[in-house]
């Protein structure tokens, strides 16, 4: 039994080595090429550290390429439409949740699921030309509420499986004390989901902010491109700028990890447990 416990987790270590490594592999190669110089990059045989680290791949990224004007660009675009998505589907998904009579639950939440299947490169051509039509293209706005009509199904969704979890119990006795509706909305079941709401601004952060196809057929002035596209870029007929669009990645990381750093107990709880306990 002994044996056979050890040699399980063995199998167990080594797995999950082999699949850390396939994670950190490709980030550490990028960070590595990010930090070489131009000829240190294409140089043989391979180099697994730079022989002499230098930030000129960064300092190219903002300098020469505006990078900072497309990082502001998907910041904002990206707290704005995944902050609208998270309150709109606060309201639909508690709505869905509670009001048991609502005769459409079923066939609302089953288009839902049905807009989830649907590939966004198909809309591409409809939603350009009618955006065109009435001159609503090139637009950071425009772009932003296209991601907020993206993203709050599934917010929709996620909200309704924490507001499913939470006793309803808990909103009768603060109408007993005098709480309208949306009073015990906000004063009780909403700082009780907050690990949830926390989860669903996060992945809605997630997808806004590495969205690439919407972005490339909406903004055509370059300054107003977002990060994805502005790495996109970087790849030309002549050949891609290797230094520049790896320093690039790095930058483009940065919100993604602060955002689970900070937020990464409430996201596991939010997905676990969704409400109170008991």
């Amino acid at each position: 039994m002994k044996k056979k416990t050890f040699l399980e987790k063995s199998i167990r270590f080594l797995a999950l080595s082999i699949f850390l490594l396939l994670a950190i592999g490709p980030l550490y190669w990028i960070l590595i090429t990010s930090l070489k110089g131009p000829k240190e990059i294409y140089t043989w045989p391979l180099r697994y550290w730079p022989s002499s680290a230098t930030l000129g791949s960064y300092r190219k990224l903002f300098s020469f390429s505006h990078f900072g004007k497309y990082f502001l660009n998907s910041i904002t675009v990206a707290l704005s439409a995944s902050f609208a998505a998270m309150i709109i589907s606060v309201f639909s998904g508690f709505a869905i949740s509670r009001y048991k009579s609502l005769k459409t639950k079923g066939n609302l939440l089953l288009v839902m699921y049905f807009t989830q299947t649907i590939p966004t490169f198909i809309l591409m051509v409809p939603l350009f030309t009618t955006l065109a039509k009435i001159g609503m293209v090139n637009k950071l706005s425009v772009l932003a509420i296209i991601y907020v009509a993206t993203v709050v199904a599934f917010s929709t969704i996620m909200a309704k499986s924490f507001f499913d979890r939470i006793p309803v119990s808990l909103e009768e006795a603060a109408m007993i004390d005098g709480c309208s509706v949306f009073q015990s909305l906000f004063r009780v079941i909403i700082p009780i989901t907050m690990p949830g709401l926390v989860a669903i601004f996060s992945f809605a952060f997630i997808y806004i902010w590495t969205e690439l196809f919407l972005a490339v057929i909406l903004l055509m002035s370059s300054n107003k491109m977002t990060v994805p596209v502005a790495l996109n870029s970087f790849i030309s007929k002549s050949g891609i700028s290797w230094d520049v669009m790896s320093a690039g990645i790095i930058i483009a990381l940065l919100p993604t990890m602060i955002i689970f750093g900070i937020g990464q107990k409430y996201i596991v709880a939010g997905l676990t447990s969704g409400g109170v306990k008991g």
